[in-house]
Parts: C-alpha cells; sequence; structure tokens
C-alpha cells in the first residue's frame, strides 16, 4: 500500500553510509506522502547492510502507526512534528555526520567561509540552544522538533530557502522537496562544516565570505537570471 514511499525512505537512508555520513545506525531518513498524510522511516537500530525496503516503517503526523512490523526511528516524533508543520518538506534527514556535529557540540552554528556555502545558502547554517531541562524531562523527541520549529521563527528563516540546521549538543538536521534532496543537503551540510573547520584552522582570523561574493554564487545557481547548469 506505501511500497513508493517505502522504496524512496530506503534508498535515502542507504545513501547516507555510501556517501561517509553515518556510522553503524547514528542516522535516519525518512520520505513523505503529503496526498495520504504519511511518511516512512527507517527502523530504530537497525543496521544499514541489513536494511530492506519492507522494513520502513510507515506513520502518520501523529505518530501512529500505519504500516511495519518494527519500531520506528527513535527520532520518528521530530520528523512528524517537522511534516506536519513544514507542509513544503518532502524528506527529513538526520546524522552525527563528524564536523557538522562537531560545531554542534561547539553549539556554534556554521560560518559562510566561501563560495561553496554560498552556491547552497546565503546564510551561516544555523545552531539551535541547546534545550531545557523540563523539555528534556519530557517528550524529548517531540521537543527537538519545535526546537528546530522555534529557533528557525526566531532567525526569521524560511525552511524552503534554508534546509539544515544543527541542534546545540547533538547534530545536524537536513530536509528537502524529496528525501534525495534531504540525503543531498545532508552532504552538502558535512562538506561545508568540513571546509570551515579547515579554514579556521589556517587562519582563526579568516573573515566571512563577503555579501558580494555570497549573492553572486547564490543568484547564478537561483536567481532569475541563473546561469549554473543546463538549460530544461
Amino acid at each position: 500500500m506505501y511500497n513508493k514511499i517505502k522504496l524512496d525512505a530506503y534508498r535515502a537512508n542507504m545513501r547516507l553510509p555510501e556517501l561517509g555520513l553515518v556510522l553503524f545506525t547514528f542516522g535516519n531518513a525518512s520520505a513523505v506522502d503529503r496526498e495520504r498524510g504519511v511518511f516512512a522511516i527507517k527502523p530504530s537500530g537497525v543496521p544499514y547492510e541489513e536494511l530492506r525496503p519492507e522494513d520502513m516503517v510507515v506513520l502518520d503526523f501523529d505518530n501512529n502507526v500505519l504500516e511495519g512490523d518494527k519500531r520506528p526511528s527513535s527520532d520518528t516524533k521530530t520528523h512528524a512534528l517537522l511534516y506536519k508543520q513544514w507542509e513544503g518538506i518532502g524528506g527529513i534527514v538526520h546524522t552525527h555526520s563528524t564536523y557538522a556535529t562537531a560545531w554542534a557540540q561547539a553549539q556554534t552554528g556554521i560560518p559562510i567561509m566561501g563560495t561553496t556555502h554560498a552556491d547552497h545558502l546565503t546564510v551561516d547554517i544555523p545552531c539551535a540552544p541547546p534545550m531545557a531541562d523540563d523539555k528534556i524531562a519530557g517528550n524529548y523527541e517531540h521537543e527537538t522538533g519545535w526546537q528546530i520549529i522555534d529557533y528557525f521563527r526566531q532567525l526569521e528563516l524560511d525552511p524552503t530557502e534554508v534546509e539544515m540546521i544543527l541542534v546545540g549538543n547533538h547534530a545536524p538536521f537536513t530536509w528537502g522537496k524529496t528525501a534525495d534532496k534531504a540525503v543531498y543537503n545532508a552532504a552538502v551540510c558535512e562538506e561545508v562544516a568540513r571546509m570551515a573547520y579547515l579554514a579556521r584552522q589556517i587562519n582563526p582570523a579568516a573573515p566571512k565570505l563577503k555579501d558580494s561574493l555570497v549573492q553572486k554564487h547564490w543568484q547564478r545557481k537561483h536567481g532569475k537570471e541563473a546561469y549554473y547548469g543546463q538549460e530544461k
């Protein structure tokens, strides 16, 4: 009944170890079916080498399991809330990739240091503050979703334009119009995190990319007169 989104979620999950974004079971990906109001996500704690498409668990946005005989990812409630609140997203990825997670553990957003970053974002990759103790003691994964949403509201960011965030002391979450795009964004997040770290190691006083270059690289790829790539 839900074969397509289960296959989409499976393929997205399998890309994570291929891209070096997860170790052991440190991550998950999901794919949504907006017409049905459901999403498919990786089962909790199952090694990637053992995963099969039929293992994906299908739930609604209120975390009710509709299909699947395995326990869904421990981060399921975060995915569910993001899907429920942000109607423009079609896939979500959570990893503990090394460099992005290191910035999250430092409670520091990833600064826009170079044109690779500007090809994808015009702002630093934000880092939400660590969660308050009362929320940690409560519905933790659900509150992680609110932690992300509330910080985006605070910064007045559009989740359809900024498709990634670090959660302080935790790790990155990325999303996109599709599960494939969410995986792509997870890889981009990790790579620009690595580049920014290395740049600051080489020169701790290195400035962020000047705005004229930020705008040039963003506009040539995403603007009305974009000329990157081939005409469709």
